[in-house]
């Protein structure tokens, strides 16, 4: 190619959005490369835009000794000779390669944040023939025109090399402990047993699975201490209201029983009628963290799977960058434009006009903040494409959040009655909206707000009808859940926004946890045994904080990649020199870690014939198609089986068919719903089914 202006970025949707922008009249030429897309922009003088595919290179051990640990030399490579799946890297970084011969300009224009800055940076040192020190660089929060035009124009003179020291150093330090943590512990399960099975660890993975453990363990050895909860029920105008005594709780059942004794057949009076006013402000505009929250809490995503969704958006130039740790909406953002944008579309437009004829627009700010970039918001602008429902939850979440930024605070009234019952305190509590403000544009996210108690005044004589107490226990501590453990995480300061929803996830996929309210399998307590056992440090919360504060050391230069690399080989060191002298005793409490874990996969439940059978997943010899049989099969005893489905991933629930009583299973299919059934073909549930769908296809 002629001269041109070579532009990378993080991917083929930021590619193609960055050459509309950048094209005079919006229309950039699309062509190939080695069957990579890019783009070719005419703005005073020619651009050439080229997209990555995430992260095309990796840390890779020097030599290829797939089981060999320790291992301490590494270097980085391009993705497809460390991986087997990355045959198309490659072709990709020959095609990059090829495109940066004769460009006098170099633009990195990947995503601003650790992991976008590491891969321009690769880019541009490895495949660019070493132009990372001439580069200059884009920075933006938005895939809009507007933002983009601005970033293009008013370019950083160079890359944040703070920030990619940094980036580098923690890729490096993670890779150091994964691969030696994990081929320490895979190699002692292989060479004990003599199959292979994937297990791994890593200075973020151990502590998080340390908090699921722990949770655990203090719900298994929490003993419950009773106390008695005292209520009445009043008769006010003929509805029945149920007031609580002044002492939540109280210890013993004697003077539980003395208070009701003291009450029965006595009226009440009220004593007080207490009503206060207090303003509620609106919360705090999303970082990345609180969106997973709150689309967990309302919506039961996962926290992977939102970031995943607020990707798209973003990508879609519908919202700003979501991998932000930033609470704090800047005037820089322009909020007037993004309303006035935002009440061009039907759903929000009066509460965007509501907004507009504000004198002034503040928004509420939280306390954390980014430099990188602000908290999550709208652009305002319309989507090109048919959004799916999970994408449309996410985006008018965030679209209802930040118009409530800039709404006024919620004015409440709290009203506490006194009624006295002999000479005995009960209380009525209730609470009304005087005033909605920001809860009028996040209503439909927020629980009921109303109770509502009738109008009494001093001296009152009403009737109560009764007084009970309760004999309650008390309770220990929920399970985690992966929203709890993702704010747990971030509490801890272990792991950072763009990982731990990975990290929770890769929990899942090693089988370690199970569950959406998590439990730990027997495979993730004996794995974090041997770490707590020959390697605590690994599994300290303490240990990896410092890590997270070293790594962000280097990034304000107040620290060296050198050093950190450095002690973290000679932390290793004795970790790994004492994994391998105790490989046997690893390797055996691992094997059968293991079974127990493959066999409860394919346990679906007791076998209703027999009753002293299991119901199991088996594969035919002569189809090798898989099917439910009964264990006592191989004793001769039951001959049980029912057909299963042969797409897709098979899932025992633990819990019956309130129809038949056979067990549940539930069937995932990538791109599906999970589809949810028992193994009774002849369930009178499906029987019914199957006849309401010929009465709808006979109409």
């Amino acid at each position: 190619m002629e001269k041109h202006t070579f532009v990378i970025t993080e991917k083929p949707d930021a590619a193609r959005r960055i050459a509309l922008a950048l094209d005079a009249e919006e229309k950039p030429q699309k062509l190939t490369e080695n069957r990579m897309p890019f783009y070719v922009a005419r703005r005073e003088g020619e651009i050439v835009v080229v997209p990555a595919l995430g992260h095309l290179y990796t840390v890779a051990p020097e030599k290829n000794e797939r089981s060999q640990y320790p291992t301490f030399n590494y270097r980085w490579v391009p993705r497809h000779l460390a991986e087997k799946n990355a045959h198309q890297i490659r072709a990709w970084l020959e095609a990059i390669s090829k495109l940066a011969q004769n460009a006098d300009e170099f633009i990195d224009a990947c995503d601003y944040d650790i992991e976008g800055s590491i891969i321009g940076y690769n880019i541009l040192k490895h495949a660019c023939g070493g132009k990372e020190r001439e580069a200059k660089r884009m920075k933006y929060s938005t895939l809009t025109k507007e933002e983009l035009e601005k970033s293009y124009d008013t370019l950083l003179p160079h890359l944040d090399f703070a920030l990619i020291e940094a980036g580098l150093a923690r890729h490096e330090v993670d890779w150091l402990y994964g691969i030696n943590l994990s081929r320490a512990l895979t190699t002692a399960a292989k060479n004990y047993s003599g199959k292979y099975a994937t297990l791994s660890t890593g200075r973020v993975q151990g502590p998080a699975l340390k908090f699921i453990a722990e949770r655990e363990r203090h719900i298994k050895s929490f003993v419950p201490t009773p106390n008695w909860r005292i209520r009445a029920q009043i008769e006010i105008d003929g509805q029945i209201f149920e007031a609580q005594y002044e002492e939540e709780k109280i210890e013993t059942r004697k003077e539980a029983q003395e208070v009701q004794n003291a009450c029965i057949g006595k009226n009440g009076q009220v004593d007080e009628v207490e009503t206060k006013q207090f303003r509620q402000l609106p919360p705090a505009p999303f970082d990345l963290g609180l969106l997973q929250s709150e689309a967990y809490r309302l919506f039961g995503y996962m926290p992977k799977r939102t970031a995943t969704i607020a990707q798209r958006l973003y990508l879609d130039a519908l919202i700003s960058y979501p991998r932000t740790s930033s609470q704090k909406l800047p005037p820089t953002i322009n909020y007037k434009t993004i309303l006035k944008d935002l009440s061009a579309i039907p759903e929000y437009r009066k509460l965007a006009q509501d907004l507009l004829t504000q004198p002034t627009l503040k928004p509420t700010q939280g306390s954390k903040d980014d430099p990188a970039h602000p908290a999550i918001y709208p652009t305002g602008k319309l989507p090109q494409r048919e959004l799916d429902r999970y994408e449309k939850n996410i985006l008018d979440l965030v679209v209802r959040r930040f118009m409530a930024a800039f709404a006024e605070s919620a004015t409440k009234q709290s009203v506490k009655i006194t009624i006295k019952i002999g000479d005995k305190n009960f209380y009525l509590k209730g609470m009304h909206v005087l005033k909605m403000g920001w809860l009028h544009y996040y209503e439909s996210y927020v629980k009921d707000q109303e109770t509502t108690l009738p109008s009494l005044t001093e001296g009152q004589i009403i009737t109560a009808e009764s007084v009970k107490a309760d004999e309650k226990f008390t309770n220990p501590l929920p399970k985690h859940n992966p929203s709890s453990l993702l704010k747990k995480m971030e509490t801890a300061n272990i792991g950072t926004k763009a990982t731990r929803a990975d990290i929770i996830q890769t929990l899942y996929d090693r089988r370690y946890i199970q569950d959406e309210r998590i439990n730990v399998t027997d495979l993730g307590y004996e794995i974090l045994e041997v770490l707590e056992k020959y390697c605590s440090t690994i599994v300290s919360v303490a240990f990896t904080k410092e890590l997270e504060q070293r790594m962000s050391d280097i990034q304000t230069h107040s620290g060296k990649r050198e050093d950190l690399l450095a002690s973290t080989i000679e932390t290793l060191k004795p970790v790994l020199e004492q994994l391998k002298q105790n490989e046997q005793a690893i390797g055996e409490i691992l094997t059968e870690a293991l079974r127990k874990t493959r066999t409860e996969e394919r346990t679906i439940g007791t076998c209703l014939n027999c009753k002293t059978g299991k119901l199991v997943i088996l594969y035919s010899r002569k189809t090798g198609k898989r099917f439910a049989g009964c264990t006592n099969f191989f004793k001769n005893q039951c001959k049980t089986s029912f057909p299963l489905p042969q797409k897709g991933t098979v899932k025992p629930l633990a819990r019956t068919c309130s129809r038949c009583g056979w067990p549940m299973i539930q069937l995932r299919i990538k791109g599906r719903r999970p589809w949810t059934t028992c193994l009774n073909l002849k369930c009178p549930s499906k029987e019914e089914r199957d006849k309401h769908v010929k009465v709808q296809n006979m109409r």
